[in-house]
């Protein structure tokens, strides 16, 4: 992998070149991850003249959800009083006398901001922008490997679960049990808060559980996602608790997952964000869903879990071959509950089979 980060931090001084700085600062964490290999808690990536080096507050700890830094970087760690990597990397900066600095204005604070210009006023500031996030959208074989090991621990977490008994349990226990399961099966961790939803909750989008407990014929949606050396995916998916369902939530169903799999169709490449969005959406908005629909239909995944690209109604762009996407379209019936659909897939050209679905937990209505 050493050869792969070193050619992700080349395209990245490349761009700072031609925007007329010859060094970078990277401070977002995801993105000192993506060019460094890992990204120890408060730690930043200067992209120097004569070589790149990795700041920490305190040494790697070698941990799996923080990842093992590029052998090719040095690494630098500040005594305990050694002050803010941010600070130290400008030091450093214009110690090798560069004139100008790129740094991440849309993640620098102020504060930080103010203090390089205390330790090095001579130091021009630019704007590294979003260069790094750009870089990240397309991801290469072995991010996808990491995606598709995440998905598979997601799936199974939840296959376990939904052979357990369910009726009496608490939302909250429920999700527990999930991220629990996640992490003996392998994962980092959750890649977000664990959403559970029962009766009037299920379908609601970012639902945080409460100790309401399972009845007989309620909806049961759940949303969970694994994190796997540092990359993430996401699963959604609504049951019926007991009972077969009733007309009102077979119905339902059937219309959120017309409009999953509209959205699924729709992943191409060359395919603009806001037609993936509509080809979901509009299922749902002639059916009289017009109102209180999520703002997006999906996003990009990867070592964020919500990350470029959005699929959304005024989103500008296309998408590209071996974009990660999730399509996650949801109706949410207030005092009744609602029905939520999510999967993690990969942009494919037809010629390749077309998008991949790496979440593969049956979409059909189970009565459990």
């Amino acid at each position: 992998m050493s050869e792969v980060y070193a050619a992700r931090r080349e395209r990245i001084r490349e761009r700072c070149t031609a925007g007329g700085s010859a060094t970078a600062l990277v401070t977002r964490p995801a993105n000192v991850r993506y060019l460094a290999g890992a990204a120890p808690r408060g730690a930043v990536l200067l992209l120097g003249r004569g070589e790149d080096l990795l700041l920490c507050g305190g040494p790697p700890s070698g941990e799996a959800d923080e990842g093992r830094p590029d052998e090719a970087l040095r690494v630098q760690v500040l005594p305990r009083a050694g002050g803010d990597p941010v600070v130290a990397a400008a030091d450093v900066a214009a110690g090798q006398g560069a004139e100008s600095l790129a740094v991440e204005e849309h993640h620098l604070t102020v504060t930080r901001h103010r203090a390089i210009g205390s330790v090095a006023p001579r130091l021009r500031l630019g704007d590294l922008g979003g260069a790094v996030e750009q870089l990240r959208v397309i991801k290469d074989e072995e991010e996808i490997s990491c995606l598709r090991i995440g998905a598979e621990i997601a799936d199974q977490a939840l296959g376990e679960l939904l052979e357990s008994i369910l009726v009496g349990r608490t939302e909250r226990h429920l999700a527990l049990e999930l991220e629990r399961r996640l992490v003996d099966h392998g994962a980092d961790g959750p890649a977000f808060a664990t959403s559970v939803g029962t009766g009037p909750n299920s379908g609601r989008r970012g639902h945080r559980p409460t100790d309401r407990r399972v009845e007989e014929g309620d909806f049961l949606s759940v949303c969970l996602g694994a994190t796997y050396r540092g990359y993430r995916c996401e699963i959604g998916r609504t049951f019926v608790i007991g009972t077969s369902p009733a007309d009102w939530q077979i119905e339902l169903y059937d219309l959120v997952f017309a409009a999953q799999r509209a959205g699924r169709e729709a992943l191409a490449p060359g395919a603009s964000y806001r037609d993936v969005d509509r080809a979901a959406r509009q299922v749902l908005d002639s059916a009289g869903y017009a109102e209180g629909l999520p703002p997006l239909t999906g996003h990009g995944v990867g070592l964020e879990i919500d990350e470029d690209p959005q699929l959304a109604p005024a989103a500008m762009g296309k998408l590209d071959a071996c974009v990660p996407v999730t399509v996650e379209p949801g109706v949410h019936l207030p005092g009744r509950g609602g029905v939520r659909i999510d999967d993690t897939l990969v942009v494919r050209p037809e010629a390749d089979g077309g998008p991949e679905l790496l979440t593969i937990t049956t979409k059909e209505l189970l009565a459990l």
